[in-house]
């Protein structure tokens, strides 16, 4: 799961939406009305949203111990260049969508950064075991969008970050699918539904999963070799409210995030999980962005 506050991500769904027609000028009911003024959209052109907050969860994956951290958020849209939050990190969007697209494209390069298992391990058998170097993982995202899908305003985007280690655990590989559905609920309330997952490489499976000799004898921990394949998979609903009454005229939002992942194969069976910890990981979390 991108445990991160990605719903300011969903401020971007903010599509304008109908001007309210203007009446014409008492005691001159011959002319025409004069057009609507346009409302202001900040959302239309180049914008930054820049935020954080708190979340809830495990303290590491396959945790049954659950910690509160600080997570910061960035997003926006600069010179035709879409930036997308990441839990960790971010991806850029090189392949701009056309004004009033029914479909869209995203192309470019993502980056994280995770500290799993290397530091607030709270229990004392796996902080035994040995913390495990902070990863650096770098890579590609693309994906497709479908906009006015059900309504004027909302979208549905499939993506998949491929993302490889660049520190940390030699080799490990990373495949995250995710299918999104956005919709504005009103002018200050929108919503995000994400189904995400994650498959990941033997090297990056041996590295987090695995219980060598070494940890073995330091945690009391029986030995365990794991393999590559699917990790996990989860859903997240995320909301955002405007305190200015208007998605569309930036400044502050409230955010909010609630999110259950359920791990799998040698995420799920490792001793980690499977004695220590637990494979259902629940997430819940809000924060405060300001769009500009």
């Amino acid at each position: 799961m991108r445990i991160a506050l990605f719903l300011a991500g969903a401020m971007m769904a903010a599509t304008p939406l109908a001007a309210q027609a203007q009446t014409a000028p008492p005691g001159k009911p011959d002319l025409p009305p004069p057009p609507p003024a346009p409302e202001k959209n900040v959302l239309d052109g180049n914008f930054l949203t820049v935020g954080g907050g708190l979340i809830y969860g495990p303290s590491y994956e396959g945790s049954n111990d659950y910690i509160a951290q600080p997570i910061p958020a960035m997003l926006g849209r600069i010179g035709g260049v879409t930036i997308s939050p990441r839990s960790g990190g971010l991806a850029l969007d090189f392949i701009p969508d056309p004004k009033g697209a029914k479909v869209g494209f995203s192309l470019g390069p993502t980056a994280t950064y995770s500290a799993n298992r290397d530091r607030h391990i709270v229990d004392p058998v796996v902080r035994a075991a040995g913390r495990l170097d902070a990863d650096i993982a770098v890579g590609v995202s693309a994906g497709v969008t479908l906009y006015r899908v059900l309504d004027a305003y909302d979208s549905v985007s499939a993506s998949v970050d491929v993302k490889w280690d660049v520190r940390g655990p030699t080799g490990g590989m990373q495949v995250s699918p995710s299918l999104n559905y956005i919709t504005p609920l009103s002018k200050k309330l929108i919503a995000t539904v994400s189904i995400s997952a994650k498959h990941v490489n033997r090297d990056y499976a041996n590295y987090y999963y695995s219980v060598s000799s070494q940890q073995s004898l330091g945690s009391g921990l029986p030995l365990y070799q794991a393999r590559g394949g699917w990790a996990s998979m989860g859903g997240t609903l995320i909301m955002g409210y405007s305190l200015s009454g208007d998605l569309r005229k930036g400044g502050f939002s409230l955010v909010g995030i609630a999110g259950y992942t359920r791990l799998l194969n040698d995420a799920r069976d490792n001793p980690y999980t499977a004695i220590r910890g637990t494979p259902s990981q629940f997430v819940a979390g809000g924060g405060i962005a300001y769009t500009f």
